[in-house]
């Protein structure tokens, strides 16, 4: 499987070229660009890009789908439905799959950081996915290399959707898949099961914490100041009514 990536430089949200193989049909995994990396290693493979993906709406994620469609204007632009922007073609709902030159696309409902977040499992068409062709998934702003998205975001759902999300759906997938976030760097599912600080709380491997704080300007316990992509953090926070939600950690004070 050709997996290349490019990320922006002012928002680390990455962009993917996949395919099978060279010399096939492709798709782009979101459009934030920038797309000219993409655009030479689609040409270095012979690939020919059919579908764009979405998995959310947000403009990290769609800012340079113009550009996409202008270099491949015959692209079928899919997203959930509640996600779709201007230049989506049609809808991809939860279950649905896409066949795209030998791999078979799987959309999994994810919400969380947004109520139609979908990510993407793909793997060789007829379940031939072995060794470097393994499944991988692609998982948006739900989950990433040691943190979880926010809760806090435009159209975001709940804490509860997004654990569910997370422990429920992505991480019941083999341990060896590989996870491709939205931000920043690959990992695997088993590598999150074992060292990721939110998904180690939820799994009773380590203890809440209790510590007060106030968060968005109201007072709150911190249950877990943890890593973000970006190199800052996300807080799990609990408030007075008992409630959970994860918000940017430049919006708490210890």
């Amino acid at each position: 499987m050709i997996v290349e990536r490019s990320m922006n430089d002012s928002w680390l949200s990455n962009t993917y070229l996949v395919a099978a193989e060279p010399n096939s049909d492709a798709f782009l995994v979101d459009a934030g660009g920038p797309l000219d990396p993409l655009f030479a290693k689609a040409h270095e493979h012979g690939l020919n890009v059919t579908h764009i993906l979405l998995t959310h709406h947000h403009g990290d994620h769609v800012a340079e789908l113009g550009a996409a469609l202008e270099r491949w204007p015959d692209a079928q632009v899919l997203a959930h439905p509640q996600e779709r922007v201007p230049g989506t073609t049609g809808d991809l709902n939860p279950g649905d799959t896409v066949d795209v030159g030998g791999l078979t696309v799987e959309a999994l409902h994810t919400p969380g950081h947004t109520g139609g977040m979908l990510s993407l499992l793909v793997e060789r068409s007829g379940g031939e996915a072995s060794g470097r062709d393994r499944c991988e998934v692609f998982t948006g702003d739900t989950l990433f290399k040691g943190s979880v998205g926010g809760v806090r975001a435009p159209g975001s759902t709940s804490f509860a959707d997004i654990q569910n999300s997370i422990m429920e759906v992505l991480l019941t997938l083999p341990p060896e898949t590989v996870i491709r976030p939205g931000h920043t760097d690959p990992t695997t599912v088993g590598d999150e099961l074992e060292a990721n600080p939110f998904v180690r709380v939820w799994r009773g491997l380590d203890a809440e914490g209790d510590d007060r704080c106030t968060a968005l300007g109201d007072p709150a316990t911190l249950v877990l100041w943890g890593p973000d992509y970006d190199g800052g953090h996300k807080a799990w926070v609990r408030w007075a009514d008992g409630s959970d939600d994860i918000v940017p950690g430049s919006r708490v004070e210890r």
